[in-house]
């Protein structure tokens, strides 16, 4: 085995480790990846080593430190480069839409605002950096949600929602923006403001940040709906393929 496909096999198992959202065994982590028990132990001594994954109890291997210290760096160097891409894009999309413009990123179950742009009308949706809202009210909060994992979802839903047919009605929510590629909102965090939120996705498809139009119901014309909806879509897909991910 040659040092790109030995490179491979421990990236492999780290993959494996980090769709588990658990603990596994060498012999499960083996059969996973397509090798042998013994191939995988020393994979896994030679990461154990370097602190990249760790013994988690009798037998059981699972994420160490050092994987998670990457995964913030990477985290952290994405926003950087998030916020660089966005403005601008953020900028033309509130010119063409006369609206105001937010950038939400999320945080346990929160939506966060980390960027805004706002509209230069009189009367104005204003959102400052830093506010935070419930992921499961509005067009931010819900394509953030949407765009999640599976786990993560099913987790949010029984949080958000009170009995099984709550938290049904709210997946379905969810699955139907994933369908469509955007959220529409009236008036449901503020009675007087409608939103349209599209997924910002990184390479893997994965999503980064939520990005939104929002501005008073009262100004806001049925026909011109598909417009605004289009321009918020196409404009999350300019920051998504500038951060090397697909157009959603």
């Amino acid at each position: 085995m040659n040092g790109t496909q030995t490179l491979g096999r421990a990236i492999d198992i780290l993959f494996v480790l980090a769709e588990s959202g658990s603990t596994l065994t060498v012999s499960e982590i083996a059969e996973k990846v397509g090798i042998p028990d013994s191939t995988a132990y020393r994979f896994i001594q030679t990461l154990i080593k370097n602190g990249f994954v760790e013994r988690k109890g009798r037998g059981q291997i699972g994420l160490g430190l050092r994987i998670f210290d990457l995964a913030r760096s990477l985290s952290q160097q994405i926003e950087k480069d998030l916020l660089t891409i966005a403005r601008p894009i953020m900028e033309e999309l509130t010119f063409a839409t006369g609206e105001t413009t937010v950038l939400f990123v999320r945080s346990g179950s929160k939506a966060i605002c980390i960027e805004n742009v706002t509209s230069k009308r009189l009367i104005r949706l204003s959102i400052e950096n830093g506010r935070v809202l419930p992921l499961n009210l509005g067009a931010s909060g819900k394509t953030l949600l949407a765009y999640e994992s599976d786990k993560i979802i099913e987790e949010m839903c029984k949080l958000f929602s009170e009995g099984e047919q709550g938290a049904e009605a709210l997946y379905q929510e969810l699955d139907t923006i994933r369908q469509q590629g955007y959220s529409f909102t009236l008036g449901e965090y503020d009675s007087d403001a409608f939103a349209v939120a599209a997924p910002i996705l990184d390479p893997q498809q994965r999503i980064v940040a939520s990005l939104s139009a929002a501005g008073p119901i009262h100004r806001l014309n049925k026909d011109e709906i598909p417009a605004v909806i289009e321009q918020v879509r196409d404009a999350a897909s300019q920051i998504s393929c500038k951060l090397g991910g697909l157009s959603s």
